[in-house]
């Protein structure tokens, strides 16, 4: 037990000695390996959708300690006080599986999901990322874990997964339940009046689980289609173009616009992402809480007539995810999939639109994983620590509250489902951004069918400025909780932000060039810290303004003396600027990270959405003209701008002992 700690967790540990994977049977019961671990998750996970389960969130799997040695491991976090229920519900829960095996239809899902995924690394191993190959040859270094590479593996996969029965999967999951070697973890808070279980208490719980009656498994794989019926199509009734970007928009005939950008960066990804204006902005503060976790609680229920288990079980097999979302500013949602599982994904999208599903039970069971997550989120000096940052920033405003069971427990499932409802009743004044593997013309039969579909009630919407503004002038703060010996601080620059691209670039080289100068200086020449990191973000709504932060950790008894070097150093770069090899080589990371970054769909997606919803050309995406431009003197210029010493919040975190 700890007074910091916030949760109570307990694990189940089974060594067991590491095994040769360098051989074709070796790789083949790693494949029943991985099965194995994966039915247990979908069961053990299946479990915390119900409202009486006996923990938040549990976990199987296997890993390694040291070269010699690995293990099996059930793990749950659990309500407090309940550490020996989760402990008997793992228990029981392996042996279920070990006593009554897993069913074909389990095993069957499985296969599919593994090999899709060995397929989808397959199709994309031209364009690998070189740190995969890189994590890959480390472990192989140190392990002496084999490579033989994807061509292989989705190829021993293809033949090997069919010879895999439930009878040898089975064997395996009771051979890893072995009653020598085995560690339990048990973790719990330190307060007055929890009790912590002891070793005596615990143990026998291993002979009781083995002694009851354990029902067999049941498994329901939905046969109905997601879909019962095909909607009847939209058109598109508008079409242009950007050439010079590849990028083609169409509007349809509820007015819904879509823009498109095909790519060959991976053979088999498509991603995308939608909104529309208006998001939890335009709730009342009594909604707030409802309204701000509603699309979170309709994706707990599943949709359409599939729970969120049911839906998990028809998706099997495919590379496909969708994900409503209702922010601040804005609602709609994001995704992926393969181009062979498109249909599906647009299949979801509609769905999410015109056939939400509410869950009790899966929103009871939400209340009381929170409840385990926030029971004790307090007794952690970082989050108090980060909550007094965030309602500093916020000024104390009613919907910047820091989370508690208090404030969660205001959320209403009837209230929340009815603000999504609204959010996604009209489809005329969503924007969807589609780029990856796909032809428009391949792409446009779906987007006509399930998204042209859509209800247009032909709403004229848009945000609410909250006024949720940061403070201005000199805060500073400290935050004593804790007992070790250090501290967490952060500094936060403000202010209003003329939002033009020159702006916008000379912000990051500005963030770049600090960063660069504070590490120098804190990190090597001080040893003050093991790290100092300067980030910067920029808003146009609700309205333009920019934020600049500085944080670093270290010994209580050095915060003083890092925050007036960093002081010294931001007044220097405003009285005689930068070391122009600094500007030069912050200039060269902007050029690499730009032309990495043109060959990534993750950044078209992102890039475009905002370009659209900002209403700002997508060409400057690509214009690095004014790179030319930054100089030590534009540095400098902005440094005096942005980095005001007379405007800025400080926090500081302390032990406790240090008042």
């Amino acid at each position: 037990s700890d007074p910091e700690a916030t949760s109570s967790q307990v694990a189940i540990l089974y060594k067991q000695p590491t095994e040769d994977r360098n051989t074709l049977g070796g790789h083949r019961k790693l494949l029943g390996e991985r099965l194995v671990t994966a039915m247990l998750n979908a069961r053990l996970f299946e479990i915390t959708q119900r409202e009486d389960s006996p923990f938040a969130a549990a976990v199987a799997g296997k890993g390694r300690f040291v070269r010699t040695s690995e293990f099996f491991q059930l793990a749950a976090l659990v309500q407090e006080g309940e550490i020996g229920t989760g402990m008997k519900a793992l228990l029981t829960e392996a042996e279920r599986a070990a006593r009554h095996g897993f069913l074909p239809s389990e095993l069957e899902r499985e296969k599919a999901n593994l090999l899709r995924g060995l397929e989808q690394l397959y199709d994309d191993r031209e364009t690998q990322p070189s740190g995969r190959y890189a994590s890959e040859y480390v472990a192989h270094f140190l392990q002496g874990e084999p490579i033989p590479g994807i061509e292989f593996e989705y190829q021993a996969a293809q033949a090997l997964l069919p010879t895999l029965s439930t009878e040898e999967v089975n064997a395996t999951v009771r051979s890893w339940l072995s009653e020598e070697n085995r560690v339990v973890l048990a973790n719990s808070p330190e307060k007055e009046g929890l009790a912590v279980p002891t070793a005596d208490e615990l143990a026998p719980l291993f002979r009781s689980a083995m002694a009851e009656e354990i029902a067999p498994y049941e498994d329901t794989t939905p046969v109905e289609p997601l879909l019962a019926e095909i909607p009847a199509p939209g058109t598109v009734v508008a079409e242009s173009s950007i050439p010079d970007l590849g990028i083609t928009e169409w509007t349809l005939s509820n007015d819904l616009r879509v823009v498109m950008k095909p790519t060959d960066f991976k053979e088999d990804e498509v991603l995308f992402q939608a909104f529309s204006p208006g998001g939890y902005s335009v709730s009342s503060l009594d909604q707030h809480v409802s309204a701000s976790n509603a699309s979170q609680i309709v994706a707990l229920g599943g949709v359409g007539g599939f729970s969120r288990v049911e839906l998990q079980r028809k998706l099997a097999g495919t590379a496909v995810g969708v994900s409503p979302s209702i922010g601040e500013l804005t609602e709609g949602f994001s995704g992926r999939a393969s181009p062979q599982d498109l249909e599906t994904m647009f299949q979801l999208i509609h769905l999410y639109f015109t056939a939400p599903r509410k869950d009790p039970t899966a929103f009871q069971a939400m209340r009381n994983q929170m409840g385990a997550v926030l029971a004790n989120r307090s007794s952690s000096p970082r989050a108090a620590f980060q909550d007094t940052l965030q309602v500093t920033m916020a000024q104390g405003h009613p919907r910047v509250r820091p989370l508690s069971v208090e404030t969660f427990n205001e959320m209403d499932l009837d209230e929340a489902f009815a603000f999504y409802q609204d959010r996604f009743a009209d489809a005329s004044d969503f924007t969807f951004v589609f780029v990856g593997t796909f032809h428009p013309d391949d792409l446009r039969p779906l987007v006509e069918t399930y998204l042209g579909s859509l209800p247009d009630l032909d709403r004229v919407e848009s945000w609410a400025d909250l006024d949720i503004d940061p403070p201005t002038g000199v805060i500073e703060k400290e935050v004593h909780k804790g007992v070790e010996p250090q501290s967490q601080t952060q500094i936060i620059f403000t202010g209003p932000f003329d939002y033009t691209f020159e702006n916008r670039l000379g912000i990051r080289m500005l963030a770049g060039v600090l960063d660069t100068r504070l590490r120098e200086v804190v990190r090597e020449e001080m040893s003050g810290t093991y790290g100092v990191s300067v980030g910067r973000t920029y808003e146009l709504f609700p309205e333009p303004r920019y934020s600049i932060s500085i944080g670093f950790g270290s010994d209580p008894q050095r915060v003083e003396e890092l925050v007036e070097a960093i002081f010294r150093e931001i007044r220097d770069l405003q009285e005689a600027g930068p070391d122009p090899e600094d500007v030069e080589a912050v200039k060269e990371q902007e050029r690499r990270s730009k032309e990495i970054s043109l060959q990534e769909n993750g950044w078209w997606l992102t890039q475009l959405r905002f370009a659209y919803e900002q209403g700002t050309d997508p060409h400057s995406l690509v214009d690095d003209s004014r790179l030319a431009g930054v100089t030590p003197e534009t540095v400098q210029r902005d440094a005096s701008l942005w980095l005001r010493l007379d405007n800025y919040v400080k926090v500081s975190l302390f032990p406790e002992e240090s008042r």
